[in-house]
């Protein structure tokens, strides 16, 4: 049992939880949580910490059944999660690596997201959450976005994370060409956009450009778009959370997809 925090294990959960580049170097990032954990492939898991007062359920003994893992006391389970209540069990998990290629070549039409510089893990999480929730076929994001590996993404997928693809790209302005290229149009939502959200065709292929938080898309980059739309908003509300907009244009698409199956 690991019972001293300066364990090298423990070290090593603690860098990856915390430094994007020592995820990027290792290929690993962090997974808390009886139910996130649950869901993980046994081969991507590395490494599996369970705390003693875990042990103490037999249900949670039962689960472990089969698999490998390393005891650690209570305090040391503290340190190692990132969650102020840990639930006493941990893993360290191999990363998944696409390329826009494997998103274009996924079965059935292309519904897909374009990220850039989205920069709040909880927005980034909610989006691959809802993202899921509506049937997108993948993410593609720009590096100025926060690390998808980031604990706080993890945990706001509430496990997406393991069933939606996603790519960094080094210039989403290439990654358009390609999409354009694949006969799929791409679409932003934008605030000088003069077609309704609820008005575009969204029920075939599409892409979806989504901003930054504070400033939404860079002007070079909305004008990538085929299309500009627009969600109509009353009183004073300018714009809306990058992840809310994302979620009603995810929506109003899978909505759209529904009623077409409906005829």
């Amino acid at each position: 049992m690991i019972s001293s925090t300066a364990n090298k294990q423990v070290r090593q959960v603690v860098e990856l939880a915390k430094k994007a580049r020592v995820r990027r170097e290792e290929g690993l990032y962090v997974v808390e949580g009886v139910r996130m954990c649950r869901e993980l492939e046994p081969e991507k898991i590395r490494a599996l910490y369970v705390s003693e007062s875990f042990l103490a359920s037999k249900e949670h003994r039962d689960f472990l059944s089969g698999l490998s893992w390393e005891p650690v006391t209570d305090t040391v389970m503290k340190v190692m999660a990132d969650t102020q209540t840990p639930q006493g069990i941990l893993a360290l998990v191999r990363q998944d690596h696409y390329t826009l290629s494997d998103l274009l070549s996924r079965p059935g039409e292309a519904h897909l997201l374009l990220l850039e510089t989205i920069q709040d893990p909880g927005n980034l999480g909610t989006i691959l959450r809802a993202g899921e929730g509506a049937g997108i076929t993948g993410i593609v994001m720009d590096r100025a976005t926060v690390d998808i590996y980031n604990p706080k993404v993890i945990r706001s997928t509430m496990g997406s994370i393991f069933r939606v693809p996603f790519v960094y790209v080094e210039d989403l302005k290439d990654a358009c060409a390609q999409l354009k290229a694949a006969g799929i149009p791409v679409l932003a939502a934008h605030l000088r956009g003069e077609l309704p959200y609820d008005r575009a065709d969204l029920a075939g292929p599409f892409a979806f450009l989504i901003g930054n938080e504070a400033r939404g898309l860079r002007e070079e980059t909305a004008a990538l778009a085929d299309i500009l739309v627009r969600i109509p908003m009353e009183g004073q509300v300018e714009s809306l959370n990058a992840a809310v907009a994302a979620s009603i244009l995810m929506f109003e698409a899978a909505r759209q997809r529904r009623s077409i199956r409906k005829k």
